[in-house]
């Protein structure tokens, strides 16, 4: 029987990857994010993929797209949380003091990753299917590790306790809860520009699997977590890295 599956940023990069998946066992896809150009993209690549353009950090027009799903769909399956991006990527913002601009930057990824997670999901919770209903956010191995753009990794790590508590909460109606935090990702615009053949080739030799990953492997262990063979699996966060050791 198909399933409702709503993604969020499934427009792009791991999202797309995503809602080609679910699609391809003939689960019926909501896209969600930002870009109407992107979704309307996306979709005529999904058959029978459905979207609807909205900011998830405005609370208005997440009630919109809420409101939308549950006029057109009633019941939701699976809520797959890929909306986010790295702030720093965002157009530059002049400011007149530096601590202003470090506001900003701390601000801007916490929207960015974890308010549109957490309002999406206040909002479609309630929608959610008793006894079969998934939530799965995809969060970062930069979520443990004390390198890199801290804003970013830890408003993805502020989803990992959201994620246990929303466990908690939608255990009673047996709803699974848990999230998946990629290593780097390839074929995905994530990272901007490309990365020099050195940084590539430091990245490859962290893992022991000798490659870096790619948006099916994310996609593939989502729509695991989303089945009923992994129904006595919450509260947890899968990190697929090819076995990076999350602490360096």
């Amino acid at each position: 029987m198909a399933r409702t599956v709503v993604i969020s940023g499934g427009g792009t990069g791991i999202g797309f990857a995503v809602a080609e998946t679910f699609a391809s066992e003939g689960d019926q896809v909501v896209l969600l994010g930002r870009r109407q150009s992107k979704l309307a993209e996306a979709a005529e690549k999904i058959l029978g993929a459905a979207y609807f353009s909205a900011d998830l950090t405005d609370p208005y027009a997440t009630r919109a797209a809420v409101d939308f799903i549950s006029q057109q769909y009633g019941a939701v399956d699976v809520i797959v949380h890929s909306a986010g991006g790295n702030g720093v990527l965002e157009t530059p913002v002049e400011h007149a003091d530096p601590l202003e601009a470090i506001a900003h930057d701390w601000s801007l990824n916490f929207r960015l990753n974890t308010l549109t997670a957490v309002l999406l999901t206040e909002g479609l919770k309630e929608h959610l299917v008793d006894g079969a209903g998934r939530v799965l956010f995809i969060t970062s191995i930069a979520a443990f590790r004390g390198s890199g753009r801290v804003p970013y990794g830890a408003a993805k790590a502020a989803l990992h306790p959201y994620a246990v508590r929303l466990a908690q909460e939608l255990g009673p109606r047996r709803i699974t809860v848990n999230a998946v935090a990629p290593g780097l990702i390839d074929e995905t615009p994530f990272f901007g520009q490309p990365m020099t053949e050195e940084r590539l080739k430091l990245r490859v030799e962290e893992t022991a699997t000798g490659r870096v990953g790619v948006p099916s492997d994310v996609a593939k262990t989502l729509r695991f977590l989303a089945s009923e063979d992994a129904s006595h699996i919450t509260a947890q966060v899968i990190q697929v890295n090819g076995g990076v050791a999350s602490s360096r």
